[in-house]
């Protein structure tokens, strides 16, 4: 049986490589990440001012070594889906790359230690919540994603329950498992551990 914690804890243990920062962590990276449904990929280069002839074969392992050298972003494709990484995952971003009948994820996590997964289709906020406090949700429906939920654990535990409790890790977890559900991929195999690309910025 897999930990509740395994999205995060292979997302972290495959982008913080030996000779890291051992108290590195996604919040500390601020990671984040998009997933776009509908726009192919010279789309999305037009979008995220990127540089196709420099694409290369890369697995995400690679990229934090490669965005600091050259600030190249990990493109995944699979099925309908492409993921980018990092990518600016805002609700803003989203709303404004989602406008032209597209729909997109985004995830992200900050230094103060705040998580946001938004879903956004049409140019619209489907869903926005945060994975650790999902009791405040925003959107034009803010329940759409309920349906793929079940067995997914997103709020923190208080510091006064001991057993079974919710970390921050978990709740990552979920909501990486939830973007899988309605992608219809499996997020370790077919992203975190499948060979993809790196693309650098026009320069």
């Amino acid at each position: 049986m897999q930990s509740p914690t395994y999205l995060h804890d292979l997302l972290a243990s495959t982008l913080f490589t030996e000779g890291l920062d051992g108290d590195m962590d996604l919040w500390a990276l601020e990671f984040s990440a998009g997933w776009i449904k509908g726009a192919d990929l010279g789309t999305l280069a037009s979008i995220y001012h990127l540089d196709l002839s420099t694409r290369t074969p890369c697995y995400l392992s690679e990229i934090l070594d490669r965005n600091i050298d050259d600030e190249s972003l990990w493109i995944a494709e699979v099925g309908d889906w492409i993921s980018i990484l990092p990518a600016t995952a805002d609700r803003d971003h989203l709303l404004s790359i989602t406008a032209d009948g597209r729909e997109a994820f985004g995830l992200s996590m900050d230094i103060s230690n705040r998580d946001h997964l938004h879903y956004a289709r049409d140019g619209r906020l489907v869903t926005s919540f945060s994975p650790s406090q999902p009791e405040s949700r925003f959107g034009d429906e803010p329940y759409a994603l309920d349906h793929l939920m079940e067995g997914l654990r997103f709020q923190i535990s208080a510091d006064d329950v001991f057993d079974d409790r919710v970390e921050r890790e978990e709740s990552v977890s979920s909501a990486l498992a939830l973007i899988g559900r309605f992608t219809g991929t499996d997020i370790a195999a077919d992203w975190f551990e499948a060979q993809h690309s790196c693309v650098r910025p026009i320069s």
